[in-house]
């Protein structure tokens, strides 16, 4: 893609930008959020007065133009009496673009003057055709994607003070994010909805206040049948998948849900694997945390606890198993009730056990299983803070 400017940074500093002076400019990626609010954002610095918006700003859905010539002239009539810029908005912009190529390309060449604005939304915007090379060259490119660089649970709190006047905890952040799977869109109505429920001036939201508010109610069904399950109670996450199927829930859903959680404790069980010499880290919780599970109380105690009823061995063959499991739902049980049967296998796979003549569960500190799992006392080392390491 061309070389722009992120969506992200301009938002997080909206009062220090302003909309290049070209006559086109290209909103690139697939994240409606970010596309909506630069939009708002751009409206407000050309339309700024809501009476004009009605003739001045327009929006044309890409896929049903009959005649390109119609934005062209929208955004090339100038205003007699107002001192608002004419924008024309093509959503889904794809087609426009290959279909108006030449026309686009000669009039982003060129600064606007006193012409009316193109916005063109599209999907791709390669880097190397004229027109993103024009724009780019006018800073007309802004790109919706997500930065690596960008730490996005900061952003998330920037975002919630600055526009919804509530304080996020940092682990409340990380906490949206992993619940939503990092849809800024739903992400920014949570935010909206835990402001209102504190009101103004309050405490910073702790991350409790998630699985109370965040979600539909089958959404926080899943999570906590993916919780169960990993905590090993297979009774409790096999009733919640029961329920969640009848009302239903895809199964690819529930398994990808369930996949984020478990890779992050095969991640963690993979580095306690580790030998000193290659960076094993000094305990559960700094092996959870490089893992990236949400730095809170509650969430590591949590993860810890499931860790360690499932042990290393099973704990480092959840990548495979998931891989298994994604390929079958994908094909021979994709539907009905072999999807929740091969779903069923995933959580008994997880099940805590015990050993024949005692009542402690496998992998909890203490018991047989555990000690024959190699996560029980007296095998696996310990650190300094007494907390044990998870054995190769």
């Amino acid at each position: 893609m061309a070389e722009s400017r992120s969506a992200l940074e301009i938002l997080r500093a909206p009062d220090d930008w302003s909309p290049p002076s070209s006559a086109v400019i290209a909103l690139v990626g697939d994240e409606p959020f970010l596309a909506g609010e630069l939009l708002r954002l751009i409206r407000g610095h050309l339309v700024p007065d809501e009476a004009d918006r009605s003739w001045a700003w327009r929006e044309f859905d890409g896929d049903s133009i009959e005649d390109p010539r119609d934005i062209f002239d929208e955004a090339a009539t100038v205003p007699m009496f107002a001192g608002a810029t004419r924008v024309a908005v093509v959503r889904s912009a794809d087609p426009f673009v290959t279909k108006c190529r030449a026309t686009l390309e000669t009039l982003g060449a060129a600064p606007r003057g006193h012409r009316g604005l193109v916005i063109l939304d599209v999907k791709t915007f390669p880097a190397t055709t004229r027109l993103a090379k024009a724009l780019a060259a006018q800073n007309a490119v802004i790109d919706l994607a997500v930065p690596s660089k960008i730490d996005l649970a900061v952003w998330v709190r920037h975002w919630a003070r600055a526009r919804h006047g509530c304080v996020l905890e940092a682990a409340t952040a990380q906490r949206l994010l992993e619940r939503l799977n990092n849809e800024l869109g739903q992400v920014d109505q949570a935010v909206q909805r835990l402001a209102g429920a504190q009101g103004k001036g309050g405490k910073a939201i702790p991350p409790e206040a998630i699985d109370d508010m965040v979600g539909s109610a089958q959404e926080r069904s899943a999570w906590g049948m993916v919780d169960a399950a990993a905590a090993g109670n297979a009774p409790e996450a096999l009733t919640a998948l029961a329920d969640l199927l009848a009302n239903g829930e895809n199964p690819i859903a529930l398994f990808a849900q369930a996949a984020t959680s478990l890779r992050r404790l095969a991640a963690a069980a993979r580095l306690l694997g580790l030998p000193p010499s290659a960076g094993r880290p000094g305990s559960f919780d700094e092996a959870l945390k490089s893992a990236g599970v949400a730095a809170w109380p509650k969430a590591l105690a949590q993860a810890r606890e499931s860790l360690q009823q499932l042990g290393g061995r099973r704990a480092r063959q959840l990548p495979q198993r998931l891989a298994d499991l994604d390929r079958s739902l994908k094909g021979d049980a994709s539907r009905g009730l072999r999807a929740r049967l091969a779903l069923e296998r995933l959580i008994c796979m997880m099940a805590r056990q015990t050993m024949p003549g005692s009542d402690a569960p496998a992998g909890r500190p203490g018991s047989p299983a555990a000690a024959k799992d190699g996560s029980g006392p007296g095998t696996g080392n310990r650190t300094g803070n007494g907390t044990r390491r998870m054995p190769t």
